[in-house]
């Protein structure tokens, strides 16, 4: 027989958990078709990947690639860096199912303007996705401030029955589509006022269809372990798997409060399933939020509508500049996204070690001056956590971001290297793979990826891709909360 593609000699890492062995990897119909020791065997494409690991993609498992992945859909920041699938729809905010009467209200401008938000219906959104023979796989959550903004007249309220009803519907409606779960961003402003009741309400949809919930907490500040119990009381209620998204101690007053965020998550993981995901970075990137403005750590501007020519510079030195409180400075630039330094090390990595986390790179890929993140998360697990400071075995590292983010998301038949699995594949070098992204120079590919497949299909090779469109719509299958047993 002969195969697509045979790769010889790798370190197969294969997304397990477990320590990696030199094998050959041969490729048919898009699948793995065989491991082992394949020397009588040959291929239309032969690689030799001697001194390489071989991993399954990665998966971004918190992205806000909603609109990106079809109006861009080659997707070099997260091709570039092994990622073969992403999950939208994160933070409440979501392309779909949304029907705006004005502009999209504030987070969900991260996806876009106006123009960006064409789907109605979830079906709509899949379709597009399908149509835009985009590189990497995409799978999709529906997100609360999105249901929310179709039916509420004034988002800072909660929703009333009847509102709660019609969501309801339209969550129902996108999880027979496929969707995989609801999201919610219950700090941002637009999300704060929904009440714990009304959240409730909504995931009660999740049980039947076995999806997720995922949150962004509604504080990650001083309140954050109330926040997390109020997911946990959600997800028990819900009977439906938590994964509080981008965990963290923000607030300099917060810092060192990590132990006591994954004791919760521990002992809310011996009765109910849960997870986290987190970006390897001490600092976040969202909208400009006023209640987050302070002189206690660095804050720089990624973008303003008003003032773009301040992209990229911290906000203290434009309030110097224009001689105002850091406050009115902020008030002046908006709407506007920013770079908080608000984390300690120590924190992220306490909580990028845990065995409950999985990474996600929170990227945002609308901004014109993007936190690194975005093109430099997964490498720099690799590299910087794994190789450099020996956070955890390189096997442990790459089980974080493919075999656990499969399990806790569904996505059969991907996340690990075994025969009949689907080859979302990535070829590195362990010893020079490196994030070269940083927050001066942040648009930056990664080193030391050779090599990137997507269901078969060689998408990205030295550096460079080649415009093969090999990637699918994800729709959710089977009940997540098997993934977490």
């Amino acid at each position: 027989m002969l195969y697509d593609t045979l790769i010889r000699n790798a370190l197969v890492i294969d997304g397990s958990n477990r320590p990696g062995y030199t094998a050959d990897v041969a490729i048919l119909d898009g699948r793995i078709a065989r491991i082992g020791d394949l020397q009588d065997v040959s291929a239309s494409e032969e690689i030799d990947a001697a001194g390489r690991v071989l991993a399954p993609g990665f998966i971004d498992v918190h992205t806000h690639d909603d609109t990106v992945v079809i109006r861009q859909p080659q997707m070099l920041p997260k091709l570039s860096q092994g990622v073969t699938t992403v999950i939208v729809g994160n933070c409440g905010i979501s392309a779909a199912p949304v029907s705006l009467r004005g502009d999209p209200p504030d987070p969900m401008n991260l996806l876009g303007s106006a123009a960006a938000f064409v789907y109605p219906r979830f079906r709509d959104y899949r379709a597009a996705v399908e149509a835009a023979n985009t590189t990497l796989n995409v799978a999709a959550l529906v997100g609360h401030t999105a249901l929310r903004s179709n039916h509420l007249d004034d988002l800072f309220r909660t929703a009333t029955d009847a509102e709660i009803s019609a969501m309801r519907e339209q969550l129902r409606e996108s999880l027979e589509a496929g969707a995989l779960g609801l999201s919610t961003g219950l700090a941002y402003a637009s999300a704060f006022s929904a009440s714990t009741d009304e959240v409730m309400q909504l995931t009660e949809e999740l049980k039947a269809f076995g999806a997720v919930y995922t949150t962004h907490l509604r504080s990650e500040f001083e309140p954050v372990l109330e926040a997390m119990d109020e997911a946990f009381r959600i997800g028990r209620h819900a009977q439906s798997p938590v994964i509080i998204s981008h965990l963290k101690c923000a607030g300099a007053g917060n810092w060192g409060r990590s132990p006591q965020l994954l004791a919760s998550l521990e002992v809310a993981a011996k009765t109910h399933p849960v997870g986290c995901d987190c970006y390897p970075y001490a600092a976040s990137s969202s909208t400009l939020d006023l209640k987050q403005v302070t002189d206690a750590h660095r804050i720089t501007i990624t973008w303003s509508t008003p003032h773009p020519e301040m992209g990229g510079r911290d906000l203290m030195d434009i309030a110097t500049e224009w001689n105002l409180s850091l406050l009115d400075a902020a008030k002046r630039l908006q709407p506007a996204g920013a770079v908080y330094y608000g984390m300690d090390e120590n924190d992220v990595r306490r909580i990028l070690a845990h065995p409950l986390s999985m990474v996600g790179s929170d990227g945002l890929p609308e901004d014109p001056f993007p936190h690194p993140r975005l093109w430099g998360a997964f490498p720099r697990v690799l590299g910087h956590f794994s190789r450099d400071v020996g956070l955890f075995p390189l096997h442990t590292a790459v089980h974080k971001m493919t075999g656990l983010s499969a399990a806790r998301f569904g996505l059969k038949e991907r996340g690990e290297i075994r025969e009949g699995h689907w080859a979302d594949l990535v070829l590195f070098d362990p010893a020079t793979v490196r994030d070269v992204a940083d927050f001066n120079d942040p648009q930056r590919a990664a080193q030391g990826i050779d090599g990137v497949w997507i269901n078969g299909v060689l998408s990205y090779r030295d550096g460079q891709a080649n415009g093969q469109t090999a990637g699918r719509f994800l729709a959710r299958q089977g009940d997540l909360r098997d993934g977490f047993r």
